[in-house]
């Protein structure tokens, strides 16, 4: 359905066994993306999804004018008048649509990321909402790419620091696959995580009250696992659903940019290498407690290693990674986004 047709839909009232659900979505310079992605948002009826927050970071692509075009009474456009990053984005929205919707739940998302066909209906459903045993604080879809397949970087997690099967699993050859869910798990019945990501998170409004928003000054990178592995530690309880499905539209990128918005390894722009190490030493430091520091010594010569991927700019790079993990190590998150952009600018010649 296209984005005119979803608009014809009715303002019925949003009643449902859960009460009122709110989506925030977050775009950037993605019009291709975000338009089929508020097309299948507003899909649902008014009793699966009350409201649309759009968070517009300062888009130059021609978004603006376009959200400004359109007359769904269901779309909250908020433009924000500077790039405040997904983190800056998603704290913007959420904060905006607990004060104006009054919602009993949220649904967050980039302008990549959508629920697949009756994914919406399928969280209403979800036994959770009725079987005390199930009751989340929070659910985590499970996302797929649109053409099939688990989206790697969408995969929810157990922190291995807390639960010895995860922590054995990952000490002897796991890798990644040793504390995320596994891929049989994407056919169970759902299961309790700590950890996941911003595309098709489900989080209370108790929930939102209780922890407060994402932390703006991390601006990208780790902003959704900080949220939620801090949400588990308040003592939230966080639950994959598979029978909720979204979808995650990486086609675009994949062959040149992995999650770390990298090819081969090389930061593409390099200013991302700063927010990419620091903002994952404070996630680290969360997950791992005492043994933050031996995990340290593993994982900084790797991380130095990526200077190889940068020929012509490895100052460049160095900068930015020995300022990420200073700033890492004493906590500083408040770092103007202009001084990490000077940081990453090339020596001047001549």
């Amino acid at each position: 359905m296209t984005l005119e047709k979803a608009v014809e839909l009715d303002g019925a009232p949003a009643v449902s066994p859960v009460g009122r659900l709110v989506a925030v979505v977050v775009t950037y310079n993605r019009l291709d993306k975000l338009k089929p992605t508020l097309a299948r948002l507003l899909e649902s009826p008014a009793t699966e999804l009350a409201a649309v927050v759009v968070v517009d970071n300062a888009s130059t692509d021609g978004t603006t004018a376009w959200l400004a075009s359109l007359s769904e009474p269901r779309l909250d456009i908020r433009s924000s008048a500077r790039n405040r990053g997904g983190a800056g984005g998603f704290e913007m929205g959420m904060r905006h649509a607990m004060q104006a919707h009054a919602p009993d739940w949220l649904v967050v998302m980039d302008d990549d990321g959508r629920p697949a066909a009756g994914g919406l209906a399928a969280f209403h459903a979800l036994p959770a909402h009725r079987d005390p045993a199930r009751t989340w604080d929070a659910v985590a879809a499970a996302v797929y790419f649109p053409e099939g397949g688990i989206c790697e970087m969408n995969r929810p997690s157990r922190n291995p620091f807390w639960h010895s099967r995860e922590f054995l699993r990952t000490l002897f050859g796991g890798g990644r696959s040793g504390f995320h869910v596994q891929p049989a798990d994407y056919e169970g019945d759902g299961m309790q995580i700590d950890v996941t990501s911003f595309v098709g998170f489900f989080i209370s409004a108790a929930a939102v009250r209780r922890i407060g928003y994402p932390d703006p000054d991390l601006f990208i990178y780790g902003d959704d696992g900080l949220y939620t592995l801090g949400l588990t530690k308040s003592g939230g309880r966080i639950g994959f659903e598979p029978g909720v499905r979204f979808e995650h539209d990486l086609t675009t990128f994949a062959a040149k940019d992995g999650a770390e918005g990298a090819q081969r390894g090389r930061f593409i722009p390099l200013w991302k290498v700063y927010y990419y190490h620091r903002n994952l030493l404070l996630l680290y430091r969360m997950a791992a407690g005492w043994l933050f520091w031996p995990v340290l010594l593993l994982v900084v010569p790797k991380w130095l290693s990526k200077l190889r991927a940068h020929p012509g700019e490895r100052r460049a790079f160095l900068r930015l990674m020995l300022r990420a993990i200073r700033d890492g190590l004493l906590r500083r998150r408040a770092v103007p986004h202009a001084a990490v952009l000077e940081l990453a600018k090339p020596p001047k010649t001549g």
